[in-house]
């Protein structure tokens, strides 16, 4: 998820399209008396969604309830699309997709997974995109957020520490002030219940999934809630559901600390190439004094000045020990007096690895502009993220001062990133935090988990706890893999076992660790 930017999303093309209206399957989607019969009753209007893109990609609109308390009450719409299964006799069902998030728009998936997926996998499942509620073209919340606002790591130090609970309260209460009515319903729960009413308005009786980074965590609290509903769930880059969400936040930096020590070794053992240091130790004393020497005079680079904060912040480009390390050498040069460096490791790791939650490499974005186009606030990915990471749960501290003493804590622990993101949040202050309880999950759903060794956004221990979450599934690591996304990345040795699992239903017996 890229929760600095904002895109507007372009779905209905302007222009000569056929609409077609889908008739309802005639399967037990709800249970008689169920009060959402209503909206599974519901006539899809199918039309193509960008003249830009493939005809065969269609888009139309699923109602649901803002509140599934009072489903009879205020109602929202999903943008969904679809590419058909390539094959009526082979067809098994539809494949629901997650690119990340939360915050992160998926309606262009079917077009960005498609060419990702064996032709057995695209002949048997219908691929259906969503933007999740309040995201892009499904009903989009804004809370006129500054830059600096959306921004997720603050280092923390005493002289600023005033300002940084200043600026978390400050973004609280614009969202409540913007969108208030619409925050407290703006959960990863609700996002599931609108993927069964997705389901239900399709007329299927179950759903696949394949979910990415925050996709993992919400097709697992999926499972949670529809288990009997669920049928194969590909989890990519997976999260801890126990962790939701200040324990990820804090994980993130204990992640950072592993794939940073694997680094100094690395570089240590090149030392008569790269001149970091002939010991992990020296190669970390050379890189503090980068950083001490950015925060006192930024470092020339090729986009602009970095700050010791800045090149902390890419902790995730570690991950890439081969890509990472000629950038850090070329900013000791630069910071010396040489030609400007690269204001990134590479644009591909930098891509994949972005300073702020969930960015995935595989991620949706429209062309051209069309009838079916919301007028999507800029801060929307970060204004959604906010509300799904403080209304989730109760997991967060109310007191400044306990964040004061865990950034403290977490930078001794952890230097490389522990206060960055041990610092206030603006969930300190959000009135609607816990709107419901937080989903535990605990299940026997026969998921398929896949997983980088080296993550730094979703990272082994995480996926791990996911798959302890999960006792009916398999996980299968990739030994050496580096960075965020197995099959959103190209292809992998944990490849065979997706298209296995996806095609025939059948886990491997075992968990398995792949490649090397």
């Amino acid at each position: 998820m890229a929760l600095r930017g904002a895109r507007t999303i372009s779905v209905l093309a302007v222009g000569a399209v056929t609409t077609v209206t889908a008739a309802l399957t005639p399967v037990p989607v709800f249970a008689a008396g169920d009060p959402l019969q209503q909206y599974a009753q519901q006539e899809l209007r199918w039309e193509r969604c960008d003249t830009g893109r493939p005809a065969a990609f269609e888009c139309a609109k699923v109602t649901v309830p803002l509140d599934y308390g009072a489903p009879s009450g205020r109602k929202i719409d999903i943008a969904i699309s679809r590419i058909k299964a390539g094959s009526a006799k082979e067809r098994h069902g539809v494949l629901l997709m997650n690119p990340g998030g939360p915050g992160g728009p998926g309606l262009t998936l079917p077009v960005e997974m498609e060419p990702l997926l064996p032709q057995d996998v695209r002949e048997r499942f219908d691929l259906i995109g969503f933007d999740p509620r309040g995201v892009g073209q499904s009903s989009p919340i804004g809370c006129d957020l500054t830059a600096d606002e959306q921004t997720f790591q603050h280092p923390f130090s005493a002289r600023t520490f005033a300002k940084d609970v200043a600026r978390a309260r400050t973004v609280a209460d614009k969202c409540r002030a913007k969108a208030g009515d619409v925050l407290p319903h703006v959960t990863t729960r609700n996002t599931a219940r609108d993927m069964d009413v997705v389901r239900a308005a399709l007329g299927e009786r179950k759903i696949s999934y394949f979910g990415h980074s925050y996709g993992t965590y919400l097709g697992a609290v999926y499972t949670q809630m529809f288990p009997q509903r669920s049928d194969r769930f590909v989890l990519d880059s997976a999260l801890d559901p126990t962790l939701a969400w200040r324990g990820l936040f804090q994980g993130w930096s204990a992640g950072a600390e592993l794939a940073f020590t694997r680094w100094t070794e690395w570089a240590a053992a090149r030392n008569a190439t790269y001149g970091l240091g002939p010991t992990p130790s020296e190669v970390r004393k050379t890189y503090g004094e980068l950083v001490s020497h950015a925060d006192r005079a930024p470092v020339p680079t090729t986009g602009g000045a970095l700050s010791g904060v800045a090149i902390r912040s890419a902790y995730g480009a570690f991950v890439h020990v081969e890509t990472v390390t000629p950038w850090i050498v070329a900013l000791r040069a630069a910071a010396a007096g040489g030609p400007p460096a690269p204001a990134t490791p590479t644009a591909s790791a930098v891509q994949a690895e972005s300073a702020e939650p969930d960015s995935a490499p595989v991620r949706s974005a429209g062309t051209g502009t069309g009838a079916f186009t919301a007028d999507v606030p800029a801060d929307n990915p970060s204004a959604v993220a906010w509300a799904v990471f403080c209304g989730d749960t109760r997991s967060w501290p109310r007191s400044p001062e306990q964040y004061r003493r865990d950034a403290i804590r977490d930078r001794a622990t952890y230097p490389l990133a522990g206060d960055l993101w041990s610092n206030i949040q603006p969930c300190a202050f959000w009135k609607s935090a816990g709107s419901e309880p937080a989903t535990v999950v605990s299940n026997d759903v026969k998921a398929l988990i896949v997983q980088n060794q080296w993550d730094p956004q979703a990272t082994l221990a995480m996926a791990q706890g996911m798959r302890r979450a999960l006792h009916g599934a398999r996980m299968v690591t990739v030994a050496g893999g580096e960075g965020h996304g197995v099959v959103v990345a190209g292809p992998s040795c944990a490849d065979a076992d997706v298209t296995r699992y996806l095609t025939t239903g059948r886990l491997p017996s075992k968990d398995l660790t792949c490649g090397g």
